[in-house]
């Protein structure tokens, strides 16, 4: 029964606001589904059917060929058909359409979504009066009371009064939203039926809008995106604060072309140490391998002949066009990165060892060798004419940003859209499970480091040629901290099997963005060092909050 103020619907009184509704399009939907029966529907069905024929390993080629064509001119004689309804179904379902949009919302999903908020501000008051209530009957029990441990066992019972109250209240509120969602979707149901399923770019957009409102929890979302937030407004504040102090704005073109610049060789690297994460590894050799990167790429398209030596030795590529040593600094860069992420991912499959091991082993390795080939020195610049060959400025926009978006999408397609991708997720996930369902944790794994050594080599030529060489084995350190700490920032979990490329994407241009107006603002470079830990502090926290809050 309704209540007195006439807004608050029974599940009758619902079912009869919805009734004309329902009876007008359900005979329309007759008519189509009559119209479609020899139509469009056999159409389906046929297809259907040669799809299943071909999947067929056991039938013969012959019997294939012979069902198939059968099912062929069926399908055929079907679409005939539907050609010729197709008029009568699309003015039925315009007929359909135009009475929803004029009855549907006013008529009937208004009047629920109304009642609704006044069962919603009911319940909201029986509660509070329930705890008045509880609350009163408490303080009356307690007054009576003069044993500590009975007054103890009140309180006790008090608070599970309570809850049980709150959960009451949680559920009835719940019911509430259910009832709403309902009324909201069931338009859309009935547009489903009357067009097999094909929606418009907005409806699917109001879809959409409409299920996040409705699978919205605050604290998931803080929990997922709160440390977002709050870099967003510390960053806004250095935006304010630049200003003020330094007398420059942070926020201008040029300032958001050279942190764009900064990010994409890291990007690289973020990219290939996320596919370890990813199975809930890591590698502490990133910026050793940057290191060694740079020494290589600027040694071969050095400036004339070498200052430093490698073992005692002076190497002089001026012999090689430009070109070709452009093209064998990358080779020689990529091919020893691979080589060293090779050996850390086999003994992480084959023996497995913690890649946290095995990577720290590579960093020694890498950082004693080149260090020791080179004496330590840094090898000057390169070519001049290299980094316009290779990142050229075109009307000062640096394309050393398209290098990083391309990294970005063959990574993402990768990640999405190949088998060794899904084997990648699936390995993080359980490794185990992986393995009985018959995929090679050890091939998975070992691929995984193989590409993270590509990225790896690229990202550090890239840098190369960013900062007209200068190569040595120092250069790149901490940088594995920034690209680990750019993936943990991004979502993706050190728990396995979950991440986005997009969230590494994103990791990499807060860190760099943090970094750059941080320099900007005169921050020590070892106060930087502090806000990026503690960042990578939180995130990780948050990150092990969602894994708790799942267990």
């Amino acid at each position: 029964m309704a209540n007195g103020n006439g807004k608050i619907l029974t599940a009758e009184q619902e079912k009869k606001l919805l009734a004309p509704i329902e009876e007008y399009v359900g005979k329309i939907q007759k008519k189509i589904d009559a119209l479609r029966a020899d139509g469009t529907d056999k159409v389906i069905a046929a297809q259907s059917s040669i799809d299943a024929i071909k999947r067929d390993r056991t039938m013969p080629a012959s019997e294939k060929e012979a069902a198939i064509a059968k099912l062929r001119s069926e399908m055929e004689k079907a679409k005939s058909v539907e050609a010729a309804n197709k008029n009568e179904v699309s003015r039925l379902i315009a007929d359909a359409e135009n009475y929803l949009k004029a009855h549907f919302d006013k008529e009937y999903y208004q009047p629920v979504k109304e009642s609704c908020e006044q069962e919603k501000a009911l319940a909201k008051t029986a509660y509070e009066e329930k705890v008045a209530k509880l609350k009163a009957e408490h303080q009356t029990t307690v007054a009576k009371l003069s044993n500590s441990q009975e007054i103890k066992d009140e309180k006790y019972v008090h608070k599970n009064r309570l809850f049980d109250a709150k959960m009451s209240l949680e559920k009835d509120l719940q019911t509430i939203k259910d009832r709403r969602h309902a009324a909201y979707s069931y338009k859309y149901h009935l547009i489903d039926l009357l067009r097999m399923s094909k929606f418009t770019f907005a409806e699917t957009q109001a879809q959409k809008w409409e299920n996040y409102k409705y699978t919205f929890n605050r604290r998931a979302f803080l929990l997922q995106n709160g440390l977002y937030i709050a870099i967003v407004i510390i960053f806004i504040a250095l935006c304010i604060i630049t200003p003020i102090v330094k007398h420059t704005p942070l926020l201008t073109y040029n300032n958001v072309l050279n942190i764009l610049q900064q990010a994409s060789p890291r990007m690289f690297l973020a990219l290939g140490v996320a596919g370890l994460i990813l199975l809930a590894g890591t590698d502490l050799s990133i910026g050793r391998m940057v290191g060694m990167g740079m020494t290589t790429a600027t040694i071969i398209m050095h400036q004339g002949v070498n200052t430093g030596s490698v073992f005692g030795h002076v190497f002089d590529f001026t012999g090689i066009p430009v070109v070709g040593r452009v093209f064998l600094g990358l080779l020689a860069c990529v091919v020893l990165c691979t080589f060293f992420t090779t050996i850390a991912g086999f003994f992480t499959a084959k023996f497995k060892m913690h890649p946290f091991i095995s990577t720290m082993a590579n960093m020694l390795v890498i950082f004693g060798l080149v260090t020791y080939a080179t004496k330590g020195v840094s090898f000057g610049a390169i070519e001049s004419s290299i980094p316009s060959m290779i990142i050229p400025k075109i009307n000062g926009f640096p394309t050393i940003i398209l290098w990083a978006v391309a990294a970005v999408i063959i990574v993402w397609f990768i990640w999405n859209k190949t088998t060794f991708g899904k084997n990648l997720y699936a390995v993080g996930g359980n490794a185990e499970a992986a393995a009985v369902s018959g995929i090679s944790v050890f091939k998975v794994t070992v691929g995984a480091f193989v590409m993270a050594g590509i990225l790896y080599g690229f990202g550090s030529w890239l840098e190369c040629a960013r900062m007209f060489g200068s190569g040595s084995a120092a250069y790149g350190q901490g940088w594995e901290m920034d690209a680990i700490a750019a993936c943990v920032v991004g979502g993706v979990s050190f728990t396995g099997g979950i991440g986005k490329i997009s969230g590494v994407v994103v990791g990499v241009f807060i860190f760099t963005a943090l970094t750059y107006s941080l320099t900007i603002l005169g921050i020590d470079t070892n106060l930087q060092f502090v806000f990026s830990g503690i960042i990578i502090l939180v995130a990780v926290t948050l990150d092990c909050l969602k894994y708790v809050q799942k267990k």
